[in-house]
């Protein structure tokens, strides 16, 4: 940059010497690019954009709207003109004060834009502030079409903001003044690194594009994550069960399962002893019981959420009784694990079973009558496409439902940690929840289809009922004591509807706490930190805005308050117990086999 040449003097011929020796090795690490890139997977093309008829229908209804009221379309374009020619000449009218500086502009407070030459450089000055009005333009623009399916409105507002976000200048490093400026002060070692970096990530995934955001080297499961002590005591196909050991003398008599999401692993709530959940509940005097679900590959085909409920939370259910000599287990289901926990209860009332004493739900969706920010990935033809890719594949591998997560956070999740690797060269950082996040697992194709057909695009489980195991299965029919934990900022289970489905279970004692934070920090906020506060209102008949108006806020976590609610549903004190007994050998230390599976792709 000019910066580094009048502050420090003409670089040396050397510095281009090294700077040409680093770019020169580009040409070995393309050949392994090129290598990569052969042995790509490909998946069902209808997974990365959505089908052709949104843009046309979306075209269609803006010009529609233009031949019935132009003005609106004039003011728009001539506004767009405006903006555009007269950041043009100011930006004319700065060089030809002979200065290099760019005209006053304190800049937005978007972290992107941290860089102070984006305020101080002309041309990085320039490209931004165009960058902004083209991404205002795009905007008005989606926002005046009025004649669109309220979905398709969602679906368009969504992928013309993932094209204004791709499009930004920080994404490319012609007018990336960070990483220019690293590459230059490094000879180009910088970019080098950034490489090797894509390519380790593109080879790491069989040449599927999935940043990074951890270390992968970092944590050892076991050693310095998930390291709570306990003992698989059960093993089937579809999960291990592991008993965590007592840490104190005394157990509530009443043990608890957690029954975490199989699209992640069960550790998201044992990463540390200082934010382990699990480490924490056992503190408190409970037998804890959590499952770790396999990682499904294609022999896992044909199973179904039927064979999660039956090898799953009825075995573990019986299991735990058997283990514990008791006749009621309090249960935990975390997001999708606790839709299928209440479809599980619904299933229990219709057999006349009540091994579940009381049920506790994480960030768990019942009623998907507002499909939310996932409405994008709930239209036909994304669907279809995974219908055709878990056909062709027998599963949907993970890094489909990776890279779906993580579009809806992109430049938080893609960008800005895209621009971190490859093109400032720079190393993950050695961050637990973000390892955590990296590790994910297949779905099997039958339960992926069954779930987003009948419980998300049709709701049939808040509906007429989903049929599954000779039972129609509604949510009404859960009737015991229950408590919803959902977060404030979660933007894949969004806590209103988290809500307004606990208002529809039947149970007459029913408990809402909505935490701060969100899906992951809002649940994993540990009450030493003191960080995230959380709401509790005990009028349930209001609407979501209405209870949340007449909520109570309270500082700190939500961990004690729920403990105290369950402490009351867990029975007497009773001798710690150990783990497993003569009927179930302690088959392996937590954190089990399962976990620690390769992701199968």
């Amino acid at each position: 940059m000019t910066t580094i040449d009048e502050e420090d003097g003409p670089v040396p011929p050397e510095h281009y010497d090294r700077l040409k020796e680093n770019l020169a090795k580009v040409e070995g690490l393309s050949a392994r690019l090129l290598e990569v890139m052969a042995r790509k997977k490909p998946h069902n093309a209808s997974l990365n954009a959505p089908n052709h008829s949104l843009f046309t229908s979306a075209a269609t209804a803006y010009w529609a709207q233009a031949v019935q009221n132009p003005e609106k379309l004039l003011e728009q374009q001539v506004a767009y003109w405006s903006k555009t020619v007269s950041h043009f000449v100011e930006a004319q009218k700065a060089l030809a004060r002979g200065k290099l500086q760019a005209p006053d502009d304190p800049g937005p407070s978007d972290r992107r834009f941290s860089n102070p030459l984006w305020d101080t450089h002309p041309y990085f000055n320039f490209v931004k502030q165009q960058y902004l009005i083209n991404a205002k333009a795009i905007e008005d623009a989606v926002a005046s079409v009025s004649e669109l399916d309220e979905k398709e409105k969602k679906r368009l507002e969504y992928f013309s903001r993932q094209i204004v976000d791709m499009m930004a200048p920080t994404n490319f490093l012609g007018t990336n003044p960070d990483a220019l400026e690293k590459a230059v002060a490094t000879e180009g070692q910088s970019l080098i690194d950034g490489l090797e970096n894509l390519v380790a990530d593109l080879e790491a995934n069989d040449g599927e594009l999935v940043v990074r955001l951890s270390d992968a080297n970092a944590f050892e499961l076991g050693v310095n994550i998930a390291t709570a002590p306990g003992d698989v005591v059960y093993r089937n196909r579809m999960m291990e069960l592991i008993q965590f050991r007592p840490t104190t003398e005394q157990v509530h008599e009443t043990p608890l399962v957690i029954f975490p999401p199989w699209i992640n692993k069960y550790y998201i709530l044992d990463l540390k002893p200082a934010n382990s959940l699990i480490k924490w509940i056992t503190d408190q005097g409970y037998t804890l019981f959590v499952v770790s679900w396999v990682n499904p590959d294609m022999a896992y085909a044909e199973v179904g959420m039927e064979d999660y409920i039956e090898d799953g939370f009825l075995a573990a259910l019986r299991e735990i009784k058997a283990i514990t000599g008791v006749k009621q287990v309090n249960a935990i289901g975390y997001c999708i694990a606790g839709t299928t926990l209440a479809l599980t209860l619904s299933l229990l009332k219709q057999r006349g079973d009540n091994s579940v004493k009381s049920a506790t739900f994480f960030t768990a969706l019942t009623d998907f009558a507002d499909q939310g920010e996932f409405t994008p990935f709930l239209s036909d033809d994304f669907i279809d496409g995974i219908e055709e890719e878990v056909s062709a594949k027998g599963i949907l591998r993970s890094y489909i439902m990776a890279r779906t997560f993580s579009f809806l956070r992109s430049n938080d999740l893609v960008y800005s940690p895209a621009i971190r690797n490859y093109m400032l060269g720079e190393a993950p950082p050695a961050f637990d929840l973000l390892y955590w996040n990296g590790d994910g697992t297949n779905l099997p194709g039958k339960m992926a289809v069954q779930y987003l057909r009948g419980l998300c695009q049709r709701n049939e489980f808040a509906g007429d009922g989903f049929e599954l195991l000779g039972h129609t299965l509604r949510l009404k029919d859960v009737t015991l004591p229950v408590c919803s934990i959902s977060c404030q900022t979660d933007h894949i289970a969004a806590w209103k509807d988290c809500y307004r489905g606990v208002q529809q279970m039947g149970s007459r004692s029913k408990t809402v706490i909505v935490t701060e934070s969100g899906h992951i920090a809002g649940i994993v906020n540990p009450p030493a930190k003191k960080k995230y506060g959380h709401y509790t209102n005990t009028n349930l008949k209001l609407d979501a805005d209405a209870w949340l108006e007449g909520a109570e806020f309270h500082a700190g976590s939500w961990w004690p308050r729920w403990e105290a609610w369950l402490s009351k549903r867990s029975g007497k004190k009773v001798p710690a117990r150990e783990t497993g007994d003569s009927n179930h050998p302690r088959l392996a230390p937590a954190p089990g086999t399962y976990v620690t599976g390769g992701t199968s792709r």
